[in-house]
């Protein structure tokens, strides 16, 4: 059962990480290369402002972004901003999703995301869990998938791993991490089972693409190569 209560939680606590971390930079920092190609440190947390707003559309019943081309472009507008701009950006979209998301609803409703994803409303603060943990990382600013929170890194685990499953170009793979936890996807493409076995950081960092999957331990084939997220 997913808890949506306690996902907002853990949200908010992350928004807090961040916004802590963010404030110790200055203007020229923002402009310098994340870990995203062709994305600044400005672009991320452009991403995250409008990512809040665009997860209250979801909740509220409309389209997540009014297209790929005015997400992009509202990216774009907003990566140049000074530090205290997108502050205050982050904070007030933060605001209203965390506000939103203690009204009262009905959280077994089923809503749209992007490209006709549906999910359940239940799962979109973990998404939005998801979204600023990992976008931390991807900052390069101190913030290492060694440090995010152990239950975050096995749910997003879980979470790829189910995105993975039956992949017509992953071959059946077993993922087991440190803590002894076991997770199985793939299964789409001829091969394996290939067994793979890491700490969760790497686990995780390999299948959400931030890692290469170097220092996992593979057995019964080559380490498989994912799909982009």
């Amino acid at each position: 059962m997913i808890d949506h209560a306690h996902d907002l939680d853990r949200v908010h606590e992350a928004t807090e990480r961040l916004l802590t971390a963010v404030a110790k930079l200055d203007n020229a920092s923002l402009a310098e290369p994340s870990r995203l190609p062709g994305w600044t440190r400005g672009h991320v947390l452009a991403h995250l402002s409008r990512n809040a707003d665009a997860l209250v559309n979801v909740l509220e019943g409309r389209p997540m972004y009014e297209s790929a081309e005015a997400r992009d472009g509202d990216i774009e507008q907003g990566a140049s901003r000074t530090l205290d701009v997108q502050l205050a950006d982050l904070r007030e979209s933060a605001a209203r999703f965390q506000d939103l998301g203690a009204a009262p609803a009905d959280w077994t409703r089923t809503v749209e995301l992007r490209n006709g994803v549906t999910d359940s409303a239940a799962r979109v603060p973990f998404r939005r869990w998801a979204e600023v943990d990992l976008h931390h990382v991807d900052l390069g600013i101190g913030y290492e998938l060694e440090d995010l929170p152990a239950e975050f890194a096995e749910r997003e685990i879980d979470f790829l791993t189910q995105r993975f499953d039956r992949h017509k170009d992953v071959p059946p793979t077993g993922l087991t991490s440190g803590s002894g936890r076991v997770w199985t996807t793939g299964g789409g493409a001829p091969g394996g089972p290939v067994e793979v076995e890491g700490p969760a950081p790497d686990l995780l960092g390999w299948l959400a693409g931030r890692r290469d999957g170097s220092r996992l331990t593979v057995r019964d084939g080559a380490l498989p190569e994912l799909p982009p997220l």
